[in-house]
């Protein structure tokens, strides 16, 4: 999906938002794509690094579902709680076991690595606002999230 959006730079950092008459260069930016998959684009991460990222961030999404509040309808979904092995689970049990797998993933990148993973991987920051955020120098944060990514990628035991 693309949802592209005008941006100026300056001094080489993109400014979201800027002035209706900001002077400088101007930049479109996608506003769908993720920052990991941005830099998946640009050769930046391995496939087996993203697909650790994906995996990290659709757990952590399902984690952080709410409960539902309205009834299921369909009569199928009453007889599949608590099937085979192919069945779904419930909603809930779902949640909970997407918990269980995303703090089992963050424990396995270490201490020092879930900062960037979650900043770039959940909450979708780019890596120089996250560089910033965490008050680390300019490019460090490419390096120590791909670190990060290949520890999360060998607990996922991604090929």
């Amino acid at each position: 999906m693309r949802e592209l959006a005008d941006r100026s730079i300056e001094d080489g950092h993109v400014i979201h938002h800027a002035p209706a008459r900001a002077t400088g260069r101007r930049v479109s930016i996608n506003l769908a794509e993720s920052p990991l998959a941005w830099l998946y684009s640009r050769k930046l991460v391995t496939p087996r690094q993203f697909e650790a990222g994906e995996r990290l961030r659709a757990d952590y999404e399902t984690a952080a579902l709410g409960p539902r509040v309205t009834m299921r309808w369909d009569a199928a979904a009453s007889h599949r709680r608590g099937g085979g092995p192919n069945e779904p689970l419930d909603p809930t049990l779902a949640q909970i076991a997407a918990k269980r797998r995303f703090d089992a993933a963050l424990t396995a990148a270490g201490p020092g690595l879930t900062d960037i993973l979650w900043r770039v991987i959940c909450a979708c920051e780019g890596l120089p606002h996250a560089e910033r955020a965490l008050g680390w120098p300019a490019r460090a944060g490419k390096l120590v999230l791909t670190l990060a990514l290949d520890r999360v990628a060998d607990h996922y035991a991604l090929k």
